[in-house]
């Protein structure tokens, strides 16, 4: 049950892999912030979860304009994370060790 309340989630980051892929290169290299703010979205909702991230993504891209210094943004960390992150990038449960 837990995996399909991850699905939101998972779908969210497919679309952030889908624009990094395809609509992203278009752009180059032109983010002030490092890390880029389609990879700020995609670690958000990794981190954060699908609301929480994408209040964080707006508020990036609020910021995100020319007259802004630009510089390192973090994600910020959750108190304890709870799920792991595929080598895809896909959430999942955190597994339990006995």
């Amino acid at each position: 049950m837990l995996e399909l309340w991850l699905l939101p989630r998972n779908v969210a980051i497919l679309v952030m892999k889908l624009y990094r892929r395809l609509i992203s290169p278009l752009y180059g290299d032109v983010c002030r912030y490092y890390p880029s703010c389609s990879r700020y979205s995609m670690e958000a909702y990794q981190r954060r979860g699908l609301v929480m991230g994408l209040a964080l993504t707006v508020w990036r891209l609020l910021r995100c304009n020319p007259f802004t210094r630009g510089g390192i943004d973090d994600v910020p960390q959750s108190r304890a994370p709870q799920f792991d992150i595929s080598s895809r990038g896909f959430v999942r449960p955190r597994t339990r060790k006995a």
